[in-house]
């Protein structure tokens, strides 16, 4: 007879111990029993899995090599500027098209601020994300979740992890530090720039051109001194 006693790392104070006891028959077979004893005070004990935040590089690895698959939590908006090919989409917050009073007016000053200059959809939680996202997988299924910044996708591993899913990564501050053409996309914008919209977007577009069209003005005034006083003198411009 063969006893082991085990002491448990994660037990009270007064501890627990666990025995093993092996008995050995004349026919080789072997037939075992397990007890427990444990202190007044309860032991509970919890495994639960830990999401993991990985890079860009690490992501598209997971993807192409240990059959994760790509599961994008960011509202319509973002997901249609730009999405990974073959990616299933479930939003964590969805538009807020409510009607009262108050929701009128938080959406009036969302849009003339936000959805204004930075084109951020009014949004409100989906209160069905998880019941969603389990009509499409099984808790055992491997997933990369994903959002633009990487807060939505952590909020949504989590929430996902508390329903019994095992299998859970995170890119690391979101698809905004992808390295372009990381992973094959459908829409118009690259994956890194899909969170950049409304007037912020624009301005940088006008900008850019207004500084193409200032740099050649002083090329052309360098290079071609005399023509460019011509062209001014025209235009009634005294430098």
């Amino acid at each position: 007879m063969a006893v082991l006693g085990l002491s448990t790392a994660f037990s009270p104070p007064r501890g627990s111990w666990i025995a093993v006891r092996l008995r050995h028959g004349g026919t080789g077979r072997s037939s075992g029993s397990l007890s427990f004893r444990r202190s007044s005070a309860a032991t509970a004990v919890a495994v639960r899995a830990e999401v993991s935040f990985v890079s860009g590089d690490e992501a598209k690895r997971l993807v192409a090599e240990e059959g994760y698959a790509v599961l994008d939590i960011r509202d319509r908006r973002q997901y249609e500027r730009a999405h990974v090919r073959g990616s299933a989409h479930v939003p964590l917050y969805i538009e807020n098209e409510d009607n009262d009073i108050g929701t009128i007016i938080k959406r009036q000053a969302h849009n003339n601020f936000a959805g204004l200059f930075y084109g951020l959809a009014f949004t409100k939680p989906n209160q069905e994300f998880t019941k969603m996202v389990k009509s499409k997988f099984s808790p055992q299924s491997k997933l990369l979740v994903v959002c633009q910044e990487g807060l939505r996708s952590t909020a949504a591993a989590e929430a996902l992890e508390r329903e019994g899913f095992q299998n859970l990564a995170c890119i690391m501050s979101g698809l905004q530090t992808l390295k372009p053409g990381t992973f094959e996309s459908v829409g118009e914008f690259e994956l890194e720039n899909a969170g950049k919209a409304g007037l912020v977007v624009v301005q940088g577009k006008i900008s850019r051109i207004l500084g193409a069209v200032l740099i050649t003005l002083l090329l052309f005034i360098t290079v071609f001194p005399d023509q460019a006083q011509q062209l001014f003198d025209l235009a009634g411009i005294k430098l």
